[in-house]
């Protein structure tokens, strides 16, 4: 089993990613169930950060199972809908909020494709392409809503998760530079497209916060 090597990060989404679109299959069968468990575990995981991760990881390691998290979890992303990820998404109707809807969900979706098309050199070479155009996309969108946001404080915070973003993505393509030399560092690549998605969420988060 694979645990030592996951990131800290993926104790964040285990959640939204993995543990809610089960809950949604559930629901079909007994909303009321459903809807008691999201809520528990939703109270449970803001109570104690990393307990459904634990959980997981626990039931994992009971049925001895080799599981890479971070490639399983970056895979999973793709899969998640706007239900699954509610906190991540904005509710303000404005072009600039709904923009920002799209864009970060479209990084992610694409960083999402990695596990999937890592092997493949020529196709991964395209999909690095597409994830630097989105980044660019991303922080666009950012710039529009922070003339939303009210107050210079309200502003400094999105401009700071701004600046942590744009750090994770240079260490982003630092780390694919690295895999491209020494090769055999994959969960190295899927760990920093998780901290670049974990740093999406955080955007979405802080202007949520400052502008709903």
């Amino acid at each position: 089993m694979t645990m030592g090597d996951d990131a800290p990060v993926v104790t964040s989404l285990v959640l939204p990613i993995l543990i809610r679109p089960i809950l949604s299959q559930l629901e079909r069968r007994d909303v009321v169930a459903s809807q008691t468990l999201r809520a528990a575990l939703t109270k449970a995981e803001q109570s104690h950060p990393g307990l459904t991760y634990d959980l997981v990881m626990g039931i994992i390691k009971k049925g001895d199972i080799n599981v890479n998290m971070n490639e399983s979890i970056l895979r999973l992303q793709g899969a998640a809908t706007d239900t699954d990820l509610i906190e991540y998404r904005l509710n303000r109707t404005e072009d600039a909020f709904q923009e920002l809807n799209k864009k970060s969900a479209a990084l992610k979706r694409i960083l999402s494709r990695i596990p999937d098309e890592i092997a493949d050199r020529k196709t991964f070479l395209e999909t690095i392409k597409e994830i630097a155009s989105a980044i660019k996309k991303l922080l666009d969108a950012v710039n529009e809503v922070v003339g939303f946001i009210p107050g210079s404080s309200g502003k400094q915070a999105v401009e700071q998760r701004k600046k942590e973003f744009v750090k994770y993505s240079k260490k982003f393509s630092t780390t694919l530079k690295e895999y491209f030399k020494e090769g055999d560092r994959a969960n190295a690549v899927f760990v920093s497209a998780l901290y670049l998605i974990h740093q999406t969420n955080q955007i979405m988060i802080t202007v949520k916060n400052k502008c709903e």
